[in-house]
């Protein structure tokens, strides 16, 4: 487990961290990008900008009204009341009973209703509803001032269709308590007490700030406290009837606090306010690191059952939370050892890796692991090798993996290794697998580490392998450091350092997608709705008459609807030329046998016609007209398309084109808006990526038009949001450089 130190970005403005649990006077985070304007919408009319709502009488209140208190031993409530009355006392709350027939309980007096809060005098902050139905008091807290309520009820949208009406009402009467004038806010229903757990208030540092929809899957965070690491917050969400993950995110970015938020999201209330909230996190370099479940179609089945939310597409909710910095973890100690190291470790002056061990075969499998995950492990130089050799044998590596054989690190010569390899201006993070105790060496080893990271503002890891963990050298001299990041597993250790260095790359000058957002309609736009049939797919030449409507280039072509009109096409357009029937029911011409290429005559042409006439009569398909196309010279064949998740709205996505699309599923997605850099790191994630650079002798691509192409489509797909439901252009041809890119087909569907 992980005691490190953590300090998010430098800018002109101050760094929000320092140093481990150093805050500057009065300091916060560096916002980074342009900050879109409260209130500024785009093209399609969607918000740009995630309010921070005030959650601070949420978590510190003080006067909290316990609905439904009860003293009664062996009654669920009494544990739950109990258990709010010593919360409270900590907090410095005072606790209000509810109860209809009761006059106290556990000696404080009690309120026969919510009604009657306000009659009493008593401005409350916090209604905990210990109730099986929440909906008549929520509906009563109306009348009321109350700004918080949390409802444990479950029986909601969890349970199936039934249960999902009773959560829309209820979340109805909380969003009339706005028009009422109250602005009551609930959490819940379906959660849990982990917001009211007792969190340590002797530990220092930058905090993690945790939100859960299960409580149970936030435990191994919260236990991270008895190894040293501060916990400030836990939002347990639940289903999310008002409040959400999106809130507290964007509430915990804004706290000074915080270090990092550790996210369990079983599914996603709204996809946009998940990505705003986002945004404002990656503004002000506030590390999230999140366990989305939902990657196979069981989890997120299960998912769906337990919270009653929509899991989304996960290739696409990958996508979005990279796009805007969002870790993502495969499992509970992943975010347990991630999170905290970016809490707490300082930015890095470099991002070379250095692996140091007292076993060469320790050093060259840890070796592997990192390299494979595309940590960087440079070869220290020959200055830095022969130094390294006053202290390591001779016949020993130092170039990276350090092996020092062992008894160095039992004497004199242990610090000044340590030192030399730290010194090196290429390394930034150091890391020491030590697989099992040999005391008294790892104790001495253990020491030194400590020592070094004291001495330097470089990161240092140590993995300790012992199964055990009860040993000094652990408990006391690496768990007992603010400074050495302290692991017990290799994988771990590597993905939390490969995060740890990513999230800095990614902050560095982090501009906001929102920030390319396009706020007024192109030109293009009154064009391609003049184009649009509601409810109907268009044929191939209509889609690309909607892609010359947004600058996308298609070949020269005309749509005819005889022979004679074809043959004078096929002159106009110059030979050879390609033949295709035209039509809104066609959507793979190809496997019908409706498309001719290489045709370079008159008799070709008219002979062309006939039999496509006559397939699309024999098929029963209704033709437009049969389309006479430029024939592109070769090139490769990519696909880019816009696609609608339920979750996120609009998508984007390019990948190989033609049949491979199909075969091989490389493909790249990402949410608009975004802008040039990020489609360009779209072409970086797919597989087939080396294709453009040109491969087996063919020249480079023009990625630079495909480049252009993805961003006039997802213009697009901003723009006609509400109207197209799907494009797909496949194949486009890109040219070699310089010779652009070119939609030989396209399909269209509207809305």
């Amino acid at each position: 487990m992980l005691g490190s130190t953590h300090g998010t970005f430098t800018s002109d403005l101050r760094a929000r961290v320092v140093a481990c649990g150093e805050q500057p006077a009065g300091g916060r985070a560096a916002v980074h990008g342009t900050a879109a304007v409260e209130g500024d919408t785009d093209v399609s009319g969607r918000p740009l900008h995630a309010p921070v709502p005030d959650l601070d009488r949420l978590f510190r209140p003080e006067v909290v009204a316990v609905v439904g208190a009860s003293d009664t031993e062996g009654r669920p409530h009494t544990g739950i009341t109990r258990q709010l009355i010593d919360w409270a006392g900590r907090v410095g709350a005072r606790v209000v009973p509810v109860h209809p027939t009761r006059t106290t309980v556990f000696g404080i007096d009690c309120v026969p209703s919510v009604t009657e809060l306000e009659a009493r005098g008593a401005s409350v902050d916090l209604a905990v509803l210990l109730v099986a139905d929440p909906l008549p008091v929520v509906e009563e807290l109306a009348a009321t001032k109350v700004k918080f309520a949390v409802a444990f009820a479950s029986g909601f949208a969890e349970t199936g269709a039934e249960g999902a009406a009773a959560q829309e009402r209820l979340a109805a009467a909380v969003a009339r308590t706005a028009s009422a004038g109250s602005g009551l806010r609930l959490l819940g229903p379906n959660t849990n007490l982990n917001a009211f757990e007792r969190f340590r208030d002797d530990l220092e540092g930058p905090a993690i700030a945790l939100i859960t929809q299960s409580g149970h899957q936030g435990r191994p965070v919260f236990a991270l406290q008895e190894l040293g690491v501060r916990l400030s917050h836990w939002a347990p969400t639940g289903n999310e009837a008002d409040l959400e993950t999106a809130d507290f995110l964007s509430y915990f970015a804004h706290r000074p606090e915080v270090g990092a938020i550790a996210c369990y999201v079983e599914g996603l209330k709204d996809g946009r306010s998940f990505l705003l909230a986002a945004d404002q996190a990656a503004r002000r370099g506030v590390p999230v690191v999140a366990v989305k479940v939902g990657r196979t179609a069981t989890g997120a089945r299960t998912a769906a059952s337990h919270t009653g939310k929509l899991t989304g597409a996960d290739r696409v909710v990958d996508a979005a939370m990279r796009q805007f910095g969002v870790i993502r973890v495969d499992g509970l100690d992943q975010l347990q050892d991630t999170a905290t190291l970016l809490a707490r470790a300082r930015r890095p002056v470099a991002d070379g890796v250095v692996v140091y061990s007292i076993s060469g075969g320790t050093g060259a499998h840890f070796a592997d692991l990192a390299t494979a995950a595309g940590l960087r492990l440079p070869v220290l130089s020959p200055a830095r090798q022969d130094e390294l050799h006053q202290w390591i044998p001779e016949y020993l590596s130092v170039a990276n993996p350090v092996d020092n054989g062992g008894h160095p690190v039992g004497d004199w010569r242990g610090p000044k290794i340590i030192d030399a390899i730290l010194a090196d201006p290429e390394v930034g993070v150091l890391i020491c697998p030590i697989t099992g105790p040999f005391p008294p060496m790892s104790d001495k080893l253990a020491r030194d580490l400590v020592d070094a990271a004291e001495r330097t503002d470089k990161l240092v890891c140590v993995v300790w392998g012992s199964p055990v963990g009860t040993e000094d050298a652990y408990r006391t001299t690496l768990l007992g450091s603010s400074r050495v990041a302290t692991f017990r597993t290799f994988g771990n250790c590597v993905a939390a350092v490969t995060a740890y260095l990513d999230h800095h790359r990614f902050s560095t000058g982090y501009r906001s997608p929102f920030d390319e957002a396009p706020r007024t309609p192109s030109p293009s736009l009154r064009k391609a709705q003049a184009l649009l049939r509601p409810g109907e797919r268009l044929s191939e030449h209509a889609a690309k008459q909607l892609l010359r409507a947004y600058g996308i280039r298609v070949p020269r072509e005309q749509l005819v609807t005889s022979a004679a009109a074809a043959v004078r096409a096929a002159g106009l357009v110059g030979y050879p030329v390609v033949m295709k029937a035209s039509g809104t029911r066609i959507a793979h011409k190809t496997e019908l046998g409706l498309v001719r290429v290489g045709l370079t005559s008159a008799s070709q042409v008219r002979d062309v016609y006939k039999e496509l006439t006559d397939i699309a009569r024999y098929e029963e398909i209704d033709l437009d007209g049969i389309l006479v196309c430029q024939m592109v010279g070769r090139g490769v064949e990519m696909v880019v398309g816009v696609g609608r998740d339920e979750l996120f709205g609009p998508t984007v996505t390019v990948g190989l084109g033609g049949v491979l699309v199909e075969v091989l599923d490389d493909v790249a997605v990402r949410v608009p808006p975004f802008g040039e850099r990020e489609a360009r790191d779209m072409l970086a994630e797919l597989r087939g990526r080396a294709l453009l650079d040109g491969v087996r002798g063919a020249p480079p691509a023009d990625v630079d038009a495909l480049v252009e192409v993805v961003l006039r489509v997802q213009r697009m797909a901003l723009e006609l949001d509400d109207e197209l439901v799907e494009l797909d252009i496949n194949p486009l041809m890109v040219l070699p450089r310089g010779q652009g890119a070119v939609a030989l087909d396209a399909l269209a569907v509207c809305r």
